[in-house]
């Protein structure tokens, strides 16, 4: 157990790993320990993710860090050798809008495809052409991606960036952060749930849904919070042909589907009088699936009529409850406290190119790739939320 690290990294999961990748890849040679309360990610919301990646956001920071993270799956095996693989398939989304947010998602596509996003609009006719096991009924328009966009193995990504780091001399640690000792406005030890203390010179927040919950260990309000998400997997009796490749399909309610090998996977955001209890995080509540899922899919998809739950599993979306958005960069008045959360659902897609950017200011004092500064806790402390309208 090392006395003291250069960098405490709370939460070994993926953004937390891909901070520590980053660290090493520019150069910060001091010490990293990355502490982890789950070694075996059961409970982590990586491996529990459906592995999404798009560029379909109405922010531009989320627009551009899902680009870089795309380039960097682009350059997978350049960066880590030929056997990398995060089993990407690019089928891309597909997000429908009904006559009321039309206006809104033809903004959200006119800026991704300004921030050089592959992004097509559809029409009806055009969707019913392109899609035709799809029902236009109540649709509006149609944002598709055309390239770029699609799903990857979770756990794939978070093992690559993990053990990369681990070469590089990362030390992982399995314990709980229980406890932060804060002096002259720093974080200066961490205590942990065994017993030892780690001194530290700079500590990042990579805790998941968790992250409010380290950071009042330190005296600090951080707005992020677990909220348990469900997915359910069906089998479809009749598929059409072209099922099996559809995108990443949203409807304007909410309701969401993909293919997952022969089967399929669904889910939505659950209303907030439906919200479940994040206490047991095994507990499946069906009857999202039965009364709100399923009818939106035999509407929206004929051949989703006849379909029988075969499994379901639940997560946590680390849920910023200011505004949907990441925090990310330094506290406005504890410096060497970084914070890298409330994603709220979309860390996975987002993680390499965060973690490059929490990296640059420990090393670089500024963000060089990607500019955050909007991302950063200043703006809770102004009040001022940066909402992302398309969290899924």
């Amino acid at each position: 157990m090392p006395e003291r690290a250069d960098v405490v990294i709370v939460g070994g999961a993926v953004i937390g790993s891909a901070v520590a990748y980053y660290l090493r890849k520019l150069g910060f040679r001091g010490s990293v320990v990355v502490v982890e309360r789950d070694p075996g990610y059961r409970l982590a919301s990586t491996p529990r993710s459906v592995g999404g990646l798009r560029q379909q956001f109405s922010t531009p920071e989320n627009i551009r860090l899902s680009l870089a993270t795309l380039a960097f799956i682009r350059n997978l095996k350049s960066e880590f050798g030929e056997d990398a693989e995060v089993g990407f398939r690019e089928r891309g989304y597909l997000i429908l809008a009904s006559p009321k947010g039309r206006d809104v998602l033809v903004r959200n596509v006119t800026l991704q495809q300004r921030e050089g996003a592959d992004i097509a609009l559809y029409d009806p006719p055009a969707l019913a052409g392109r899609f035709p096991w799809l029902s236009t009924n109540g649709v509006a328009a149609g944002a598709f991606g055309r390239s770029g966009e699609g799903w990857l193995d979770p756990s794939s990504l978070m093992m690559l960036l993990r053990k990369a780091a681990q070469a590089q001399g990362v030390e992982y640690l399995h314990d709980e952060v229980v406890g932060i000792e804060v002096s002259g406005g720093r974080a200066v030890s961490v205590a942990l749930a065994g017993g030892d203390r780690i001194g530290c010179e700079k500590l990042v927040n990579a805790a998941g849904p968790q992250a409010g919950k380290i950071a009042a260990l330190a005296g600090l309000a951080l707005p992020v919070e677990p909220r348990k998400r469900f997915v359910f997997v069906f089998d479809c009796r009749n598929p059409a042909s072209e099922l099996a490749e559809a995108p990443l399909t949203v409807d304007p309610n909410g309701v969401w589907f993909r293919p997952e090998g022969q089967s399929f996977i669904a889910g939505c955001s659950p209303r907030k009088e439906q919200e479940p209890l994040a206490a047991d995080l095994d507990a499946i509540d069906h009857s999202l699936f039965e009364n709100e899922i399923w009818p939106v899919l035999a509407t929206r998809v004929p051949a989703f009529e006849a379909i029988k739950v075969t499994g379901a599993w639940a997560g946590f979306y680390d849920y910023n409850t200011f505004d949907q958005n990441a925090v990310v960069g330094a506290h406005s008045d504890m410096r060497n406290f970084y914070f890298a959360n409330g994603f709220s659902g979309h860390g996975l897609q987002q993680a390499p190119a965060v973690g490059r950017a929490v990296a640059e200011l420990i090393v670089h004092g500024r963000f060089l790739t990607i500019d955050l500064e909007r991302l950063g806790y200043e703006r809770v402390v102004r009040n001022e939320p940066l909402a992302e309208a398309n969290v899924i």
